[in-house]
């Protein structure tokens, strides 16, 4: 990543949270360590934020805490064919008619892409994916209400007598911020809360992951890895996380990357 990109993610999570951790930012930047402390020393010098001993404040604390993770900007460009396959085989599951919930995230918004032949009845908390279908679809949406979070692009609700709770979809399709043996991983625990209710109210959790997450951990569990229906990533999996994921009694589907696939997303095939 070139630094003036990490150099923008860095400003944007210190706005988004009262102190970011170097650990944090190395999550975010996939950069080393030292990486980002050469960073964090830099931007300290240019007095576009504060040097703190582990991490880094902005010199105008935010009065509205954010989410934990990367921006949906950035994370909408990294593995991005991935995505789109694995966006495909998630669009395959669904009929006509179904009721169905894609809850926001970067790997689940490329679903709008073969969902824009479909009619079926989409309940989400992303703006980008309802708009996207408002506008390139014929599929009934259902926005969820709540909190605004800019920089995920998502809409959460502490509630527990929101929308949510009327609506019945089919399946819900989610993205994670990592998969592990002990399950489901995210990063924030607002996400977690919001995407409990959200499980309960669909007969099948359909978990959509690039092969990278299978890398990645984090301390906050959201569902145990048999609670999952079905998991939808790319065939850069490795055969001992495939083997995870099975033994678990979950549904595994692989979904090719090739460049046939890109050509017939573009051609609109």
């Amino acid at each position: 990543m070139h630094e003036s990109e990490r150099h923008r993610i860095i400003l944007s999570a210190i706005q988004e949270k009262p102190v970011v951790t170097v650990q944090e930012l190395v999550e975010m930047t996939d950069s080393s360590e030292a990486t980002i402390r050469r960073d964090i020393g830099t931007l300290h010098l240019q007095k576009k934020l504060r040097r703190v001993r582990g991490g880094a404040e902005s010199i105008t604390p935010p009065q509205f805490v954010g989410l934990a993770g990367r921006p949906f900007s950035v994370n909408e460009t990294m593995q991005i064919r991935e995505k789109r396959a694995i966006a495909r085989a998630a669009v395959e599951l669904c009929a006509d008619g179904e009721p169905v919930i894609i809850n926001g995230g970067t790997t689940t918004f490329q679903m709008v892409h073969p969902l824009a032949s479909r009619r079926l009845q989409v309940f989400t908390n992303s703006f980008p994916i309802a708009e996207h279908l408002l506008k390139h679809s014929k599929n009934t949406i259902l926005l969820s209400g709540g909190t605004i979070y800019r920089e995920q692009n998502i809409i959460l609700s502490p509630f527990d007598n929101d929308v949510t709770r009327n609506f019945y979809a089919r399946r819900m399709f989610m993205g994670a911020h990592a998969i592990g043996p002990l399950g489901i991983m995210e990063a924030d625990p607002l996400l977690i809360q919001a995407e409990q209710k959200l499980i309960h109210q669909a007969d099948e959790l359909v978990v959509l992951v690039d092969s990278t997450k299978f890398r990645k951990r984090s301390s906050l569990i959201l569902r145990p890895l048999d609670a999952i229906a079905t998991l939808i990533t790319d065939d850069g999996i490795d055969d001992r996380s495939a083997a995870m994921v099975e033994s678990a009694g979950v549904r595994l589907i692989v979904a090719a990357v090739s460049a046939a696939a890109e050509e017939r997303l573009t051609s609109g095939a």
